[in-house]
């Protein structure tokens, strides 16, 4: 399954993420996801309902959509990364550089994403046996920074998440610089958006987010 992600992900070249503490809601923004064509997907671990509704989301990809990989990120240690994988997380995705969730993730020889924002926390990563790494917050560090480091890191993968935006010019920036894919969260699927339930415009924002990026490759 790594290297199916590993080349799912570059594929799809967009990783939507989001939580919200209604079921209802995170099952159905997944539905709208799904339909916008997005078969990789990452629900953040962020509130006290998040292993629940993880569970039943997983439960409806089981179900309904077979093609789709569910990750779970804002993952910080090994116990919570053991808790998702023991719930069905096809993938884990972490906010920093976290060796004891490496280890963790390693033994089940799933995939590993690491939030990095220096070269040397890239290079802890990719000692740890990394192979995607995400740039985190995006917005702070800029498609520059990425332009500027990446010749040292011929066999890694990079995805900046964090400010990430719909904006043409903004996405063109990025892929420029040499991101195999883009993560977006709030610019994406918005508080805005979830508080209205508004599904059908998350995947029409979903269509437009793919479009875009298929036009600046």
């Amino acid at each position: 399954m790594k290297e199916e992600l590993l080349k799912r992900l570059p594929e799809q070249g967009i990783l939507p993420l989001y939580f919200d503490k209604d079921p209802d809601v995170s099952l159905n923004v997944l539905k709208a996801l799904y339909g916008a064509g997005i078969r990789m997907v990452e629900y953040t671990n962020r509130g006290a309902a998040a292993l629940e509704n993880f569970k039943k989301m997983r439960a409806l990809r089981d179900k309904e959509m077979p093609d789709l990989y569910l990750g779970i990120g804002t993952i910080k240690n090994a116990a919570m990364a053991e808790t998702y994988i023991a719930a069905g997380a096809d993938y884990i995705i972490c906010p920093g550089t976290i060796p004891e969730v490496a280890e963790a993730v390693d033994k089940h020889d799933m995939l590993w994403v690491p939030g990095c924002m220096t070269p040397s926390e890239i290079i802890a990563a990719e000692n740890l046996g990394a192979k995607l790494i995400k740039l985190f917050p995006g917005d702070m560090l800029g498609p520059a920074f990425l332009s500027s480091i990446k010749a040292l890191f011929p066999d890694l993968l990079f995805m900046p998440t964090g400010g990430v935006s719909l904006d043409k010019e903004n996405l063109q920036g990025w892929f420029k610089a040499g991101v195999c894919a883009v993560g977006m969260g709030s610019k994406l699927v918005s508080k805005q958006l979830l508080d209205a339930k508004d599904y059908d415009q998350i995947q029409a924002l979903t269509k437009q987010a793919i479009e875009t990026i298929k036009e600046v490759r």
